[in-house]
């Protein structure tokens, strides 16, 4: 078992292995590039955290007509997958919130590229769905 920071809630196997399974279901959307089914897994208003090119944070709140729009335009309609190799690290603050800090590598259209950001995800109900965004890079697109 992964050792985790004291947050004062220490998750069970079957927490770990939900935000694991949602995870795996969110990327798998992504590689479909299925903007409908990853915005089904929100809660909106979503908060966006990043920087911008001038190095000065940023933020943003988006309803699911901007979500879709904006993921929409950033992952382009290509034929091909998106694939995510991925490792997660999730900080479970109680049993219903956890912030999860993610490298990854996304490969598109033979391309490689190096993510590393952070979600914060809410338990609603008996699933899981992500919050709020924080990733640098993106605050020029935020507006």
């Amino acid at each position: 078992m992964t050792v985790l920071p004291d947050t004062g809630y220490c998750p069970t196997d079957e927490e770990l292995s939900e935000i694991q399974e949602w995870f795996a279901a969110y990327d798998a959307a992504s590689g479909r590039r299925d903007i409908e089914a990853m915005a089904d897994v929100a809660v909106f208003p979503l908060n966006l955290v990043s920087d911008d090119s001038a190095g000065q944070g940023a933020s943003a709140q988006w309803d699911r007509q901007q979500f879709v729009a904006a993921m929409t335009r950033i992952m382009g309609d290509g034929d091909e997958g998106i694939t995510f190799d991925s490792t997660r690290t999730p900080v479970f603050l109680g049993p219903s919130l956890a912030v999860v800090f993610t490298d990854s590598v996304m490969t598109a259209e033979g391309r490689t590229q190096r993510l590393r950001y952070a979600d914060i995800l809410v338990r609603q109900g008996d699933s899981w769905a992500f919050q709020t965004m924080i990733q640098g890079g993106w605050g020029d697109q935020l507006a």
